[in-house]
């Protein structure tokens, strides 16, 4: 019988809640210990969980009993945190970005292949069966050769609801470096790496009012873009309209929408896990939707570390990471300059996931004898 993987998290904010649901049913995953710069902040997540330790960040990163660091931090300590765990011998799972700007990723993964360590990093929304149903109808050809895309993120902030949101507009932070992995790791999911970027961006004000928590009415000072739009020209020839902002009310227009020679597909939000896929044939009047026929079902965040029981490069992985970093670091150079910017990285499409249920797959059998992969991965940690 194979042993689970065993995790510890670095990081107990709002977002660890997701990653403690979703960890709490994938058998093939056991959460050993838990790091908070706040201590009673990592006693108070620990506490629900039996056998689960409250520990200090470095005594949590130097345990002999966990595998992966899952690394829950603030984008300012996406690197520091990532490169101790790696320096420790630890795999290495992050929450996006994978750093805050891709030259601090570089060393990541730098220090992962010398290590001999993997780096996974979020979003593994792409894993679910919004993104992978989409994907497997790209690749069935129902909507013929890709020529375009569309992905649309519109709010006016998220101040409005999160008690501290000093980071989103900070640097690491805007609409585009928040919200846009999950668009972006989409797009290259489906219609492959980009090669270059033309970008535009903007912010209204300089200044967020926080709306909720014990913070509220106070100002915090913006120092990033709030709205970024542009286009993304895929290696394939596929244009790609992106529009991230935090400056709108609402928005009509779908999540995302891929557009091909005989047909148009409607894909789900990709910061959700599923979602209808609606096709729309060349000739036919309305669209149907897809039956569900690839990816993770009843997935949630945190479903990505099931790759680490493989041998191969995480599909949400450092490069896929790196790239998606890239090409939004790219993009606002673009902005900045007013003119067409060059995507220096690439990486492969990562491997198709077939449809099932992570919550019950590998029980009763050893963890390493099941990759979940259907096809070759690149390099690990690969970035060029």
């Amino acid at each position: 019988m194979g042993q689970p993987l065993t995790v510890g998290i670095v990081g107990c904010g709002a977002i660890a809640a997701q990653y403690l649901r979703t960890i709490g049913r994938l058998p093939q995953v056991r959460l050993v210990a838990v790091a908070d710069l706040d201590p009673e902040r990592a006693r108070a997540t620990a506490r629900p969980y039996p056998g689960v330790e409250a520990l200090g960040v470095a005594e949590l990163i130097a345990d002999p009993r966990i595998q992966v660091v899952l690394n829950l931090t603030v984008p300012a300590a996406h690197a520091e945190i990532a490169l101790r765990a790696i320096a420790a011998g630890k795999d290495v799972y992050c929450e996006k970005p994978l750093a805050a700007t891709s030259q601090d990723a570089r060393r990541v993964l730098e220090a992962a292949r010398e290590a001999g360590v993997r780096v996974g990093c979020a979003p593994d929304t792409v894993l679910g069966t919004g993104t992978q149903t989409a994907r497997a109808a790209i690749d069935d050809g129902l909507i013929g050769r890709p020529v375009a895309a569309t992905a649309t993120m519109m709010t006016p902030g998220h101040e409005r609801w999160h008690p501290n949101p000093d980071f989103y507009y900070a640097p690491g932070g805007g609409p585009l470096l928040d919200m846009g992995p999950y668009y972006v790791s989409s797009l290259v999911t489906m219609l492959g790496p980009v090669s270059t970027v033309i970008g535009a961006a903007g912010r209204t004000r300089a200044k967020r009012t926080i709306g909720s928590g014990p913070r509220q009415g106070e100002e915090i000072p913006v120092t990033v873009d709030t709205h970024v739009t542009g286009v993304l020209v895929h290696e394939s020839g596929a244009l790609s309209t992106l529009v991230m902002s935090f400056d709108a009310v609402a928005t009509q227009a779908p999540n995302i929408e891929v557009h091909g020679e005989q047909g148009s597909l409607v894909v789900p939000d990709p910061n959700h896990f599923d979602g209808p896929v609606l096709l729309t044939r060349l000739g036919e009047d309305a669209a149907r939707e897809l039956p569900v026929s690839a990816g993770y079902t009843e997935a949630g965040r945190g479903v990505g570390l099931i790759d680490f029981l493989s041998d191969r490069e995480p599909r949400a992985g450092g490069t896929l990471a790196f790239h998606v970093l890239d090409v939004m670091e790219s993009l606002l150079a673009s902005a900045h300059a007013g003119r067409s910017v060059d995507v220096e990285s690439t990486c492969e499409r990562p491997a198709t996931v077939t449809l099932s249920n992570p919550a019950t797959r590998g029980q009763g059998a050893s963890p390493r004898s099941q990759p979940f992969l259907r096809s070759p991965s690149p390099p690990p940690n690969s970035c060029r």
